[in-house]
């Protein structure tokens, strides 16, 4: 068989992996991905631990009917914050999002716990690595 012509050999190689670089630093999600990702996470976390898990006190209960669709509505402001709370390393073909947030006060007796993330973005996702939460 005749070899194709073209690129072979190391050059081919180099030349792969420069486009797979070049992909790779184009599809570095940026700070507003990881802010619209990180407000549909924690608006998700929100929902399940203060409406579903019932981490309210009563008398907010009472109050507030609608809890699921007020934490809804909070996805821009819960996602400004985690970005705020963040630090970002920029490597160029991936990032790093090191967040830490919570450990506010809401109500008397009702204290938000301190949320630590790790969130790796690489090739236009994603994923968070490690979640931990502590009462603040």
């Amino acid at each position: 068989m005749e070899r194709l012509r073209g690129v072979s050999g190391p050059w081919g190689w180099c030349l792969a992996a420069a486009l797979l670089g070049g992909a790779l630093v184009a599809t570095n999600p940026d700070e507003q991905d990881f802010e619209d990702f990180a407000g549909e996470r924690l608006v998700l976390l929100a929902d399940a631990e203060l409406c579903d898990q019932g981490g309210l006190p009563m008398v907010a209960r009472l109050l507030i009917q609608n809890c699921s669709e007020l934490v809804q509505g909070q996805r821009a402001v819960l996602g400004r914050l985690a970005l705020q709370g963040s630090r970002r390393i920029n490597a160029g073909v991936f990032s790093l999002y090191n967040t830490e947030i919570g450990g506010q006060t809401l109500l008397p007796g009702l204290r938000l716990p301190r949320y630590r993330i790790l969130t790796l973005g690489v090739a236009g996702q994603l994923v968070m690595l490690q979640a931990s939460a502590d009462e603040a």
